[in-house]
């Protein structure tokens, strides 16, 4: 794995490179496909310190799985990294344009995005430095660290009642903060039938406690938990999806198909960012992404091969 500032054309650019990238990149250097990896330092589950749920890897700090995939590249010489940031992304297949913050373009025939959604977190004082340790937003991450403990559930969306059903078997009990939205008459139906604790008012603020958090009410009325979920809005981290005009679902994920392609040729889209039309939402996790990574990459291949062959069919 070398270090490139050179300008040169690629088989595939991958921008990104946490799990979805790497994997992308491993995918690809084992087909002794010329790779540009761009990477930053910046990373969806940076506030995370540990993540779950990921055969093999469970309890693994983030920082440490990418540096022993980072390893893995390294014994493929066709796999190069670039540590700047891109900004902008142009053109078609097999002449795409990537325009990188100081150093010189970039050409590809195929380009895969893997760069990651954003959390835009509910307007709460204290939320953003909790999350990721006694604030999540997936149970299947970070349910069981709370396991036994007094849980509080953020808002009161849909998503609500089946939230409370699913931390039931996990949590010693359920508390929801509606943060002073009004619940939809169903999901007020749900919350009474379950027998949830409930509580209507603002949350003003949340601090870490010794055994978890707590929830401040109003001045005088705070709630103490153990753990709490929250339901962020996501963006996409990058503004390739506009520039290159591509598909996107109401929750702000790229289209994507079952091999990762978007709706633009050549163009392919794997992790967080993506999202599968047939799928709820995006499957937001490490290994979710890293699988993706996978296929988008292999996919990636087959096209070229596939664009290659017409090419020497064409030509006799």
């Amino acid at each position: 794995m070398k270090q490139t500032n050179k300008t040169q054309q690629y088989d595939v650019a991958v921008i990104g490179a946490g799990s979805a990238g790497l994997q992308a990149a491993l995918t690809l250097g084992r087909m002794r496909r010329s790779v540009v990896v761009f990477s930053t330092d910046r990373f969806r589950n940076d506030p995370a310190e540990h993540m779950q749920n990921f055969l093999g890897h469970d309890g693994t700090p983030p920082a440490e799985l990418r540096l022993a995939a980072r390893k893995d590249i390294e014994r493929y010489e066709s796999v190069e990294f670039v540590e700047r940031a891109v900004v902008a992304v142009a053109g078609e297949p097999d002449a795409f344009v990537v325009s990188v913050d100081g150093s010189p373009d970039v050409t590809a025939r195929r380009v895969l995005l893997a760069t990651g959604l954003a959390d835009e977190l509910p307007d709460v004082p204290g939320l953003t430095d909790l999350f990721g340790t006694v604030v999540a937003h997936c149970p299947y991450c970070h349910g069981y660290e709370f396991a036994d403990r007094r849980v509080g559930l953020l808002g009161a969306g849909p998503h609500i009642p089946m939230l409370a059903q699913l931390m039931s078997r996990l949590a010693s009990e359920v508390v929801v903060l509606t943060n002073g939205a009004e619940p939809e008459p169903e999901v007020l139906a749900a919350i009474k039938a379950l027998r949830l604790e409930m509580h209507t008012g603002p949350v003003l603020g949340v601090e870490e406690t010794e055994k978890g958090l707590k929830a401040l009410l109003d001045y005088e009325h705070t709630v103490d938990l153990g753990g709490m979920f929250v339901a962020p809005t996501w963006r996409q981290a990058a503004p390739f999806a506009e520039q290159l005009e591509l598909e996107t679902g109401d929750l702000g994920g790229i289209h994507v198909d079952i091999m990762g392609a978007t709706s633009r040729p050549g163009v392919y889209a794997a992790g967080d960012l993506a999202h599968h039309r047939d799928l709820p939402m995006p499957m937001a996790s490490v290994l979710t992404a890293a699988a993706a990574g996978l296929v988008a990459g292999a996919a990636c291949d087959r096209d070229l091969v596939m664009s290659d062959l017409a090419a020497v069919v064409t030509a006799t």
